[in-house]
């Protein structure tokens, strides 16, 4: 019998280094998924016109959008993965509790949101290259190398909490289900649900949240909105997961 007593942290640290190594399936699929995401981007989400006697000009615009919104889908499914019965039983080649593998689960959807969103992020450039080689357009950009600097590194820590935040959503929605699998009915019965009233003005949820964190004026605000969020979604997806029975 080993005399051993491994610490929590280095429990974690261990299921952490074994996850990153099992689940890189996980950064193959966010390479297909945003690639189809640059794909649709390819399309201009506006632009004007304008002409002169000798000069006839045409500025279109162009977004990572839809990049985004595919990585947050994304985001969500791996969250949602993770807590199936096979991921979780990857855990029982370690010494761990329910804490451990769900502190560990965290680090990997923290890791995974900070990987998304430095490549959706990047994903600018490649749609800028893919414009100007093979569409022959010309860009134009504002002048301004701190500026552009400080905008790129709020935009990349603004992505990154967002997609943590869904990951959270996801994983909450996960240990939901393995819970009960009624959930996996009645989850996307309220969702159908919550929209048609939306739709029809007599519940304003929906609203509410999306106002709540994601036209938040203040930055500083928005990373304590965001961070407290995901903070609730995982302390209540912890509690949910400690009922579970040890190998359900």
């Amino acid at each position: 019998m080993s005399l051993s007593n491994p610490s929590l942290l280095q429990v974690v640290k261990k299921q952490y280094a074994f996850k990153l190594k099992a689940y890189a399936q996980v950064f193959f699929s966010l390479v297909i998924t945003q690639l189809i995401g640059v794909f649709f981007s390819l399309g201009a989400s506006g632009g004007m016109s304008g002409s002169s006697e000798s000069i006839q000009m045409k500025v279109n615009y162009y977004s990572t959008n839809n990049v985004v919104f595919f990585t947050m889908l994304w985001a969500f499914i791996t969250a949602i993965t993770i807590t199936t019965k096979a991921y979780r039983n990857d855990d029982f080649a370690f010494v761990a509790n329910r804490i451990s593998s769900n502190l560990s689960n965290v680090l990997f959807l923290l890791t995974a949101s900070i990987v998304g969103g430095i490549t959706a992020t990047l994903s600018t450039y490649l749609i800028k290259v893919i414009l100007v080689y093979f569409f022959g357009y010309q860009l134009v950009t504002a002048p301004g190398t701190m500026a552009a600097t400080n905008i790129f590194l709020l935009g990349l820590s603004t992505t990154i909490f967002y997609f943590f935040l869904i990951c959270s959503l996801g994983y909450f929605f996960g240990t939901l289900v393995q819970i009960n699998k009624i959930f996996i009915v009645l989850l996307p019965a309220a969702f159908i649900g919550l929209l048609t009233a939306e739709g029809t003005g007599k519940v304003k949820l929906a609203t509410a949240a999306v106002e709540f964190i994601f036209t938040e004026s203040s930055i500083l605000l928005f990373f304590i909105k965001v961070i407290a969020s995901a903070g609730l979604l995982l302390t209540c997806a912890f509690i949910l997961a400690d009922r579970m029975e040890v190998r359900q």
